[in-house]
């Protein structure tokens, strides 16, 4: 072997040793992406007990995990949060209002047929999942009922003569959408009428599953600063702010700014691969104003920070800056986050407790890592705290954070 290939050869070689794991740290970093990745890594004993079924009032006094750094936590009350942030921070809220999207109706059988509205495709055409759905093919006609099946009509009085019946409302159902496994429905509208209006009338705000036994009112699940409607989910960690609460933050220098994030089944659909890296988020509508995008870049230049409030607008604020940089953006967004992403805006996150498995367990650990996240929930369940869309909440601070998870 001439000189040139010897010298070849060891640079080779060398190259090769720099990309393989040659010390204990670097396979234990390369063991732990690994478990990262792994679907069954992000699971957690719940104890029944713990699902909260009913939010508290006031809705401050609920209990805030504050984690403040890699190793160290507190154990405070909501209504502390102007003090453990700063003046300057920003408070980033999402605005969207959630629709009474869960209705009851009939197939021309007489079949009972519950649906849950996703989004608009077309004007009055909506995809939805439906339950029955086997039975459901193209062609199928749903009669809506103003309530379900058994309950106290909301509207007893129909027949009394106080109030004039509501005009009818059905669909068709027109196709099955195979991302989904729902359908596509086109509502019927009668002429003159205003579907969002008989929305009002014939649908109910959708509550999460694993809330069985409530006895909250529908505006219990909306944020008291809920303004555009499209979600079929709170973004439940706005769920605690009360108007005096933000007038608080105001007063103490904290800013406040809006995005809208429709909350959708991306949100809540669970990931059901084991290597998470092949999970395809649904789309999820999002905007992000101007206004916004100004306010962070001031915040940031003046050496504030800002504060996501909820994982929806993290997504939001996060698929916004996707091509590098924050820019306005409206449109929708199937960005997911996991440990090793690499954040370009949010600086820290007030969140809820979620559920074991799911994307949104899987955002909050990408900010301080996965078995810091998992010993967290221990603690909290030690602690007694409420878990899930009525339960408490978490502050993780960006001295808590570790980009490098």
């Amino acid at each position: 072997m001439d000189d040139a290939q010897s010298q070849s050869s060891d640079v080779s070689s060398e190259a090769a040793a720099l990309l393989k794991p040659n010390t204990a740290s670097d396979i234990r970093l390369s063991q732990s992406s690994e478990i990262d990745r792994s679907l069954s890594s992000y699971d957690y004993e719940l104890p029944q007990e713990r699902i909260a079924q009913t939010p508290l009032e006031p809705r401050d006094c609920s209990r805030l995990l504050v984690v403040e750094s890699p190793t160290h936590h507190t154990h405070r009350i909501f209504r502390d949060l102007p003090t453990l942030l700063r003046p300057g921070d920003l408070l980033v809220l999402n605005n969207t209002r959630v629709i009474p999207a869960r209705l009851y109706g009939r197939k021309s059988t007489g079949a009972p047929v519950e649906i849950l509205l996703l989004e608009e495709q077309q004007k009055h055409c909506w995809l939805a999942l439906v339950k029955p759905g086997r039975r459901l093919k193209p062609g199928a006609k749903i009669e809506f009922e103003p309530h379900p099946p058994g309950a106290e009509s909301s509207t007893h009085s129909l027949n009394s003569g106080e109030t004039p019946p509501l005009p009818p409302l059905s669909a068709t159902v027109l196709a099955r959408d195979e991302a989904t496994s729902g359908r596509l429905l086109q509502f019927d509208v009668p002429p003159g009428q205003s579907f969002e209006e008989l929305l009002v009338q014939y649908g109910q705000v959708p509550l999460p599953p694993y809330i069985t036994d409530t006895q909250s009112l529908p505006e219990q699940y909306q944020t008291v600063y809920a303004q555009i409607p499209g979600a079929i989910a709170a973004p439940t960690a706005g769920l605690h702010f009360t108007p005096e609460l933000l007038e608080r933050c105001r007063q103490q220098g904290i800013k406040q700014a809006s995005v809208t994030l429709h909350v959708g089944i991306g949100t809540f659909r669970p990931v059901e691969v084991e290597d998470i890296t092949h999970h395809a988020m649904h789309g999820e509508w999002l905007a992000v104003p101007q206004t916004t995008v100004e306010l962070i870049q001031e915040t940031k230049a003046s050496g504030g920070r800002v504060i996501a409030v909820g994982t929806t607008v993290v997504r939001a604020l996060e698929g916004a800056a996707a091509g590098g940089e924050l820019q306005p953006f409206s449109g929708k967004t199937q960005l997911f986050i996991y440990p090793g992403y690499q954040w370009r805006v949010v600086d820290g996150l007030i969140t809820n407790f979620h559920l074991p498995r799911s994307s949104l367990l899987m955002l909050v650990g990408a900010m301080i890592g996965r078995q810091r996240l998992l010993d967290l929930y221990q603690d909290a369940i030690a602690h007694d705290y409420r878990f899930y869309s009525f339960g408490d909440a978490m502050l993780i601070l960006p001295s808590a954070t570790d980009r490098m998870n």
